[in-house]
Parts: C-alpha cells; sequence; structure tokens
C-alpha cells in the first residue's frame, strides 16, 4: 500500500542525478577567458575555437597587472581558466606568485620552442608562448645613421645624448628588454648601460611606444625602443599622417651581429584554481593550432611561436626583408630577472 513514496524518493534521487549531470556537462562545454589581448582580430580566434569544440569561451578582459591582481583577491574563489598575457615579465612574476597551475601536454611541448615557454618541472610546464614580437629601435632618418644605433648598447653611447626616448623604463617591455640585457652582459655592467640610457634621454620617459615613434617623426627625439606590432600598424595604415611617421623614421633589428634583437611574447597559462582544467588546455593547444597561429600573429602584426607556420604580413616582410635574428636566451629567465632590473632602474633613476 505504501510504495508510492519510496518510488517518488527514487524518482527525485533519479532527477537529481539527471539534472546534476546535465549541469556537469554544461560546465564541461566553458573556458573563462581572462585575457590582456583587446585586439578585434581576437574574436574570430575564440568563436572558431567554440564552432570546433562545441565550448564557450567567456572573456574577461583587462591589463596584465589588473589580471594578476584579480586572480590574487580572488583566490580559490577565481572562475579564472586560462590566463592570456602580454609579457614575459607579466609571466614570470604570475609564476612566482603561484598563481598558475603546471600542466602536460605533448601537443604544446610539441609545437611551442623550449626557449618560449617556462622551464619544465616534475608537475609540467606553467606557461608557454603563442606569438612574438621584437623590441626594435627606430630612428630618424634625417638627423640619425643607422649604423650609430644598431645595437642596443650604442643607445647608451654618449654619441647618441639628447637623442632617446622611451616610455617608463618599469613598464613590462622595458623589464623585459633590460632583464634580457642583463642575461647578455651580466648586472654590473647592465646598470651601467642603463645609466648611460638616462644620460641620453631627449625628456622625460612617457607614452606608449606608438607616442615613441610619432616623437621620433616630429623631430622631438632622434631614437627610440618601440615593439615591432607598433610600428606595423603605422606602417599598414592607410591615413596619411601615418604614411607621413612611416617615411620619416627608420627600424633597426639590433644586435644582429651579436646575440640578436630581444623577443617578447604574447603567452598563457592555466589558473591555478581552474574549474574546468581540461577545457583549458584544449584551449591552450588550440592556440598551437596553424589556423590560430595565423590570428594570432597577423591579427597584431605579430610572428608565430610554432615555427613550422609561416604568415605572410607586409609590413614585418618590409621591416625584416624576411628574416632577422633574434637572441636564443629562455623567455623564463628574462622574466626571472625583473626584481633586480627594477632595483637598478631605481638606482640609476630610469623613470
Amino acid at each position: 500500500m505504501f510504495k508510492k513514496a519510496p518510488s517518488l524518493t527514487r524518482l527525485a534521487l533519479v532527477t537529481t542525478a539527471l539534472l546534476g549531470a546535465t549541469l556537469a556537462n554544461a560546465q564541461e562545454q566553458v573556458v573563462n577567458l581572462y585575457s590582456a589581448r583587446h585586439y578585434q582580430t581576437d574574436e574570430a580566434l575564440y568563436s572558431n575555437f567554440t564552432k570546433t569544440t562545441g565550448i564557450t569561451v567567456n572573456r574577461v578582459d583587462a591589463d596584465d597587472a589588473g589580471i594578476l591582481a584579480r586572480l590574487k583577491a580572488e583566490g580559490a574563489a577565481s572562475p579564472a581558466d586560462v590566463i592570456l598575457l602580454v609579457d614575459a615579465a607579466r609571466l614570470g612574476k604570475g609564476d612566482a606568485d603561484g598563481l598558475f597551475l603546471p600542466i602536460k601536454s605533448a601537443v604544446l611541448q610539441a609545437a611551442i620552442p623550449a626557449k618560449l615557454r617556462a622551464r619544465e618541472t616534475a608537475e609540467g610546464t606553467t606557461w608557454f608562448g603563442f606569438s612574438t614580437r621584437a623590441r626594435v629601435v627606430v630612428y630618424d632618418k634625417l638627423k640619425v645613421k643607422k649604423a650609430d644605433v644598431d645595437t642596443y648598447e650604442e643607445l647608451a653611447d654618449p654619441k647618441n645624448k639628447g637623442l632617446l626616448c622611451t616610455r617608463s623604463g618599469s613598464h613590462p617591455y622595458n623589464l623585459s628588454l633590460f632583464s634580457a640585457v642583463t642575461e647578455h652582459l651580466g648586472e654590473a655592467k647592465t646598470e651601467q648601460w642603463l645609466k648611460g640610457l638616462v644620460a641620453n634621454m631627449a625628456r622625460d620617459p612617457k607614452g606608449g611606444d606608438t607616442d615613441q615613434i610619432k616623437a621620433v617623426a616630429s623631430g622631438e627625439c632622434g631614437i627610440a625602443l618601440t615593439n615591432s606590432y607598433y610600428l606595423a600598424r603605422i606602417m599598414r595604415s592607410s591615413a596619411p599622417e601615418d604614411k607621413a611617421v612611416a617615411d620619416r623614421v627608420g627600424v633597426v633589428f639590433p644586435n644582429q651581429q651579436s646575440w640578436g634583437t630581444h623577443v617578447n611574447i604574447a603567452g598563457a597559462a592555466v589558473a591555478k584554481n581552474a574549474k574546468h582544467t581540461a577545457n583549458a588546455i584544449k584551449f591552450m593547444e588550440y592556440l598551437a593550432s596553424p589556423e590560430a597561429q595565423n590570428y594570432f600573429a597577423n591579427g597584431n602584426n605579430e610572428w608565430p611561436a610554432v615555427a613550422s607556420v609561416k604568415v605572410s604580413n607586409p609590413a614585418l616582410q618590409a621591416m625584416t626583408g624576411g628574416n632577422f635574428k633574434s637572441e636564443t636566451i629562455p623567455i623564463s629567465a628574462v622574466a626571472n630577472n625583473q626584481l633586480k632590473v627594477q632595483q637598478m632602474l631605481d638606482r640609476v633613476g630610469y623613470k
């Protein structure tokens, strides 16, 4: 007589189990991305991943520092699965702060060169680079000889006094360059070099890389440091004012006769408290695919991290003639030097 209640109980249990399975399945179709890349072309990158895998990409945009601060504040409650940053120094900082999860992926190990990823440990690898950009020198073709600025060391030479413009020395792009120079020259010589840069400034550091290029074109500065993609954007622009800038400035990929030009990365890591780890790894493996590498590179005038992927970009071709020598030191070593470099900058008064 009284079997109805147990039947309802079993039905409730089955229903609950089915709902739980449905929710779990829904969760498996999501990856939460914290991204410091803010390029429209990346939209196609993410939508194609969803079309290919059925996994929806939920994106939060911020700069590198903001993302790392948010991860710290959120702690174990963070919904982030993948962290996408645009500088090796910040990737190194996140790694040092324990914000990334070591992962093991045969796909990523095979695709991404060892020098463009974190050092491998028994637990796995914490971050991987997916595109590269060069830290180049632009110069005023009317005032400066290319031969006088074809190495990073020459930027500190007294012959270039009053000509140099840069953004803040503590900006991650400069921190990464200065950290690389530390690997090549050692700490003592690098600090003297930084002191020479300060002595050669045309004005106090300010603005971004595009501002430095335009300052050279206007005659305010004679030479400046910039990431290659900022110049490529100007070169590819149809605006008359940009064409005038591109015509006025020359570009040097420094140290072609020695250690090679400094190269930085955009890279990604799985968040330490990721709730969708398998999807996060799948997303990062997708970023190493030829299709994604083309989006990564052409969308922001960068070079692919995967050596087998060849990208045709007219601005990059014009800048390099098709190829250039890049430094071979591991990006992970560059990331690890940032604290000592910041201390040097403070000592020499590099603002």
